[in-house]
């Protein structure tokens, strides 16, 4: 495969990390780390694209840009509440999208697939720190069981295309992901993108910021930029068909109360005034992850955006672009 040849297809182009890998590469210096390399053209879909639920419309697409790398981010995904909701759909949407993905990239023998999983996939009952070897030791947690097993069907698929044809397919888990072109929705969304736009009404309407839940789950939350040079590492250096774990350290975990603090503090919001509505459904209560295999092969220190940091210039952006922002 020469440098002039490479196309890197990247669905849920236009998302959390999508439009984070799009903003690393074009901001990095060509042929850098994290940048552009020569001859390389970086293509981003989103749905309206292709219908990626659809064989065809999924094959189609694949004939258009004749893809030699692919970067799969699209998901059918939401919080804790649009979870439970919709279980069913969760599965079969996310089930449908990554089976075609994965059948087309074969298909048209795509030299290099990246999957993106999530912490969720891994057992509610288990021990602590969870790592790559843990994913399918027990059921997931009910409350997202159908994101989680159609996300756990991913690592079984990519394994057995490996094993069977010899694809260079691979798997990515996340931690909690948050940052600018996040969902900002507050029913729909995750905690720190929720906790932003509750946090931004109650200044504007002059009412309470309230916080679901006790504030005591923990979670490992990595800001989308910093997890977009993560894709690109593994894009470049990683070609193990078993999945590894891209996340901050263990203890770079926060609480939820400690996380809406930081988005009271990011908002301008007097943080005395914070209240939790204990009677809302915390959900799984930690996910602790350990990233050593991927600390082991990245091979020095790299430089995670502090939290407060980062959490602040996601409170901006937001502001920036409230009228344009998915919420």
């Amino acid at each position: 495969m020469t440098q002039e040849s490479n196309v890197v297809l990247v669905t849920g182009g236009t998302g959390l990390v999508g439009s984070a890998i799009r903003k690393v590469l074009e901001t990095a210096p060509v042929d850098s780390e994290f940048g552009k390399k020569a001859g390389e053209t970086w293509i981003y879909v989103r749905s309206k694209d292709a219908d990626l639920t659809d064989y065809e419309s999924t094959k189609a697409m694949f004939e258009k840009y004749k893809p030699t790398q692919v970067i799969h981010l699209a998901a059918m995904v939401g919080g804790l509440f649009k979870n439970l909701k919709y279980n069913a759909e969760f599965y079969t949407k996310n089930q449908a999208m990554n089976d075609n993905i994965i059948r087309c990239s074969k298909e048209v023998d795509v030299q290099k697939l990246i999957s993106c999983l999530s912490t969720c996939i891994f057992p509610d009952k288990t021990t602590y720190p969870i790592d790559e070897t843990m994913v399918h030791n027990g059921p997931p947690h009910h409350s997202n069981e159908g994101y989680a097993y159609a996300k756990r069907m991913v690592e079984v698929q990519t394994r057995l295309y490996a094993e069977q044809y010899g694809c260079n397919f691979t798997t990515v888990i996340p931690t909690n992901i948050f940052g600018h072109d996040d969902n900002f929705n507050m029913d729909d969304g995750h905690v720190i993108p929720g906790l932003i736009h509750k946090c931004y009404l109650a200044m504007r309407d002059n009412t309470d910021f309230v916080v679901w839940g006790t504030g005591s789950p923990l979670r490992q939350f990595i800001y989308n930029d910093d997890l977009a040079k993560l894709f690109i590492w593994t894009l470049r250096e990683y070609d193990d068909p078993k999945p590894i774990i891209l996340s901050v350290p263990e203890e770079d975990e926060v609480s939820i109360k400690d996380a809406a603090l930081a988005v009271a503090r990011g908002m301008g919001y007097p943080v005395e005034n914070v209240k939790y509505d204990t009677t809302k459904n915390d959900g799984q209560f930690k996910k602790t992850a350990n990233s050593d295999k991927f600390k082991k092969l990245y091979g020095k220190p790299f430089e995670f955006t502090p939290f407060e940091e980062a959490v602040k210039e996601t409170c901006e952006w937001f502001k920036a672009n409230y009228e344009n922002a998915r919420r």
